[in-house]
């Protein structure tokens, strides 16, 4: 089974997955894929908080990369934040261009997702997505239990340490897209 980590950041989590980072494997450089990869090769793809660094068209262009190399019925599990959670420090803190200073992680963020945009995005380059985690346009948010074997997300409803006492402190829009049968 060939399940792969983009944008791996060191993270300890998914331990029997290949973590890899953009030096190694962008998601916008073919020749990175074809030179480790064979086409209809992966069977899943997690990247999280890596996409929010890419614009939207940035996104496709990634997505349709993804998608040549993933398994039909392969997927990409995908978090970003999310610009629909109703708390100013969290819009602060993901913002595009990031809170402050330029070595900051959120200073390359170069698009804040709600859930009509990453879904669209990833329909756009053919794709079959299913929500996990998001808010929607009042706030609220809307759970679809996952399994986290299958990828998991720190930066979830679960899994963050922020999230307490019944108060979601810090959650990311989660969604898996997948590479539908023809």
């Amino acid at each position: 089974m060939v399940r792969v980590v983009v944008g791996s950041s060191g993270s300890k989590n998914n331990a029997d997955w290949l973590h890899t980072e953009e030096h190694e494997l962008s998601l916008l450089v073919g020749e990175d894929w074809e030179n480790r990869f064979a086409i209809n090769s992966i069977d899943a793809i997690l990247a999280e908080h890596v996409w929010e660094h890419l614009t939207y068209d940035e996104g496709v262009q990634a997505a349709k990369l993804c998608f040549r190399f993933l398994k039909v019925g392969g997927y990409i599990r995908c978090a970003v934040p999310d610009a629909y959670l109703p708390d100013e420090a969290y819009q602060n803190l993901v913002k595009i261009g990031g809170p402050g200073p330029k070595d900051h992680p959120a200073a390359s963020h170069k698009i804040v997702h709600t859930y009509h945009s990453l879904r669209s995005m990833f329909e756009e380059a053919d794709y079959n997505v299913k929500l996990l985690e998001y808010c929607d346009e009042n706030g609220k948010f809307h759970y679809d239990d996952w399994d986290e074997t299958k990828g998991f997300i720190y930066r979830s409803k679960r899994f963050d340490h922020r999230n307490k006492d019944g108060r979601l402190g810090f959650v990311s829009l989660i969604i898996d897209a997948t590479k539908p049968f023809r």
